[in-house]
C-alpha cells in the first residue's frame, strides 16, 4: 500500500440518507470493492434502509493479516476506523440514531466493523461479521469501550478458515458478550472463505425483529 490513509470515497445506494430512518454501512473484504459488498442486497431484508459503503484505498483496509501486530496495519487501520466514525457521525446528522445504524461486514472487512464496533459500543441496530475477528496479534482489552446494551451481533465462520481462526472467533464473542452484546456465533464445518444461506436467514432474521 502507497496512500497512508483513506480517502472517503463511498457509494451511496437505496434511500437517500437524509430521508432515511435506518442506515447500514457495508464494509468489503481485502482486494474487493463496494460494489462487491452492496451485491449482498440482494439476499438481505433492506427496505428502507440507506446504505453506506465505503471503499478502500487500493482495496485493502489494511496491508497485513488482521492477527499481525497492530503497529504494523497503521496508519491504515486508524484511517479505516475514522472513516467509519465520520460516516457514523453522518447518519447522526441525518437524523438517525445510533440504533437505526446497522454495521456489516465479509473478511477485512467483517474484522474491521468488529474493531469499530468494540472500540465504540453503543446501541446500535445490528453488527453482522461474515468470517472475522477483532484485530491484533493479541486483542487488546482496553482499546474496547462503551456497552452494547443489547446490540444483536452476528459473527459466522469456518470451523478452519483460512485467514480467521476459529479460537480467534470465540475470544471476539467472550468480549462482545461481556460488553452486553446480544451474540450469535455460528461456526460451520468446513465452509469456504463464503458466506452461506444459513448465516443469510439469521442475518434478516435479526433485521426483521430490529426495524
Amino acid at each position: 500500500m502507497t496512500a497512508k490513509s483513506h480517502e472517503k470515497q463511498v457509494v451511496f445506494q437505496r434511500v437517500p440518507l437524509a430521508s432515511a430512518k435506518k442506515a447500514m454501512i457495508l464494509l468489503h473484504g481485502r482486494g474487493a470493492s463496494a460494489a462487491s459488498i452492496l451485491s449482498l442486497q440482494e439476499y438481505l431484508d433492506l427496505e428502507g434502509f440507506a446504505l453506506l459503503a465505503p471503499e478502500a484505498t487500493n482495496h485493502t483496509w489494511y496491508p497485513y493479516s488482521f492477527m499481525a501486530p497492530v503497529e504494523q496495519n497503521e496508519p491504515w487501520l486508524s484511517s479505516a476506523i475514522e472513516l467509519i466514525a465520520e460516516l457514523v457521525a453522518d447518519c447522526k446528522a441525518a437524523g438517525i440514531p445510533e440504533s437505526g445504524i446497522h454495521f456489516l461486514g465479509f473478511s477485512q472487512g467483517a474484522c474491521l466493523t468488529l474493531e469499530f464496533a468494540a472500540r465504540n459500543a453503543a446501541r446500535y441496530g445490528s453488527v453482522t461479521a461474515f468470517t472475522g475477528g477483532l484485530i491484533g496479534e493479541k486483542i487488546n482489552r482496553d482499546n474496547y469501550a462503551g456497552a452494547f446494551i443489547e446490540t444483536p451481533v452476528f459473527i459466522g465462520c469456518s470451523d478452519r478458515d483460512m485467514h480467521v481462526p476459529v479460537e480467534r472467533v470465540y475470544a471476539s464473542t467472550n468480549i462482545l458478550t461481556e460488553m452486553g452484546a446480544k451474540v450469535i456465533e455460528k461456526i460451520y464445518p468446513g465452509m469456504g472463505h463464503t458466506i452461506n444461506e444459513d448465516e443469510i436467514s439469521i442475518v434478516n432474521s435479526i433485521l426483521n425483529e430490529t426495524t
